[in-house]
């Protein structure tokens, strides 16, 4: 970038350099689509049919194979954490990651309870649960995203590291007590799906309903607004009425009878 002129830069021409960084001035500089936070996303996207191969292969009970989906799986996860991190520190917010970083968690998450219950290892009734919990908050956010925004919350946080550690737990082949507690690790998840979930819902009703109620304030003040300036512009209009009537009377007759009509005349407007 060259410098800026004289005139807008007082008197230097330099552009002063950003202070908290390289990678923050960069990052900012950057905020287009090709941005860090971006780019994490996509990788974790591509992730999703390399977990699926990874974790399918050689029937899907290989311990090796499993291990590389594993490695696949918490690649995905971490980079769930730092695109979010790096969008928010460094203004690299886009539409293109508000649609594709939800869609990524999603795919992620689905594609390995999907692929854990046909495997036989999860019951489908927990893929059922989550999936439709993950389902129907995302369309529960779009349902109230033009009155606000549901924030995440720190239940909903340990929801998606609690799935994402039970879910790993099954990706590897544990025996054992680990398998064991991996199971109530998953119910663990489950329970902190259910419970954030009912309260997303009653979140969603609240701010729909103050969304509501909000509108129709503003169209009550805007119909109050329109009528006290409708009032003033047919008082503007009778008085304008007024003027066209009284004025082309008396000026000619003023011109023919002379000071008597104009007094009058001077009278009628100190009244008006």
């Amino acid at each position: 970038m060259t410098g800026a002129p004289a005139s807008a830069a007082g008197g230097t021409g330099a552009t002063p350099a950003p202070r908290g960084g390289k990678l923050g001035a960069a990052a900012v500089n950057q905020a287009g689509l090709w941005n860090i936070a971006n780019i994490l996303t996509m990788v974790r996207l591509v992730l999703v049919p390399v977990f699926v191969l990874l974790l399918l292969h050689g029937g899907g009970y290989d311990p090796v194979w499993r291990s590389f989906a594993w490695a696949a799986f918490a690649v995905a996860m971490i980079t769930d954490v730092f695109d979010g991190h790096l969008a928010r520190t460094y203004n690299l917010v886009t539409d293109f990651g508000k649609i594709a970083d939800p869609i990524a968690d999603k795919a992620i998450m689905g594609a390995a309870l999907i692929c854990l219950s046909a495997l036989g290892d999860l019951p489908w009734w927990i893929t059922g649960v989550i999936l439709f919990r993950e389902l129907g908050i995302t369309l529960m956010r779009f349902w109230v995203i033009r009155h606000s925004v549901i924030p995440a919350s720190r239940g909903g946080k340990l929801k998606t590291l609690a799935q994402g550690i039970a879910v790993g737990m099954y990706v590897l082949a544990l025996t054992g007590p680990l398998a064991t507690m991996r199971f109530w690790v998953m119910m663990a998840a489950v329970v902190l799906t259910v419970v954030t979930g009912l309260d997303y819902v009653r979140q969603a009703v609240v701010l729909r309903r103050r969304g509501l109620a909000a509108a129709l304030e503003a169209v009550a003040a805007a119909a109050d607004t329109e009528g006290a300036a409708g009032g003033e512009c047919v008082a503007e209009s009778v008085n304008g009425e007024r003027a066209d009537r009284v004025d082309p009377v008396v000026e000619p007759l003023g011109g023919q009878i002379g000071g008597s009509v104009a007094g009058g005349r001077g009278t009628a407007e100190a009244e008006r």
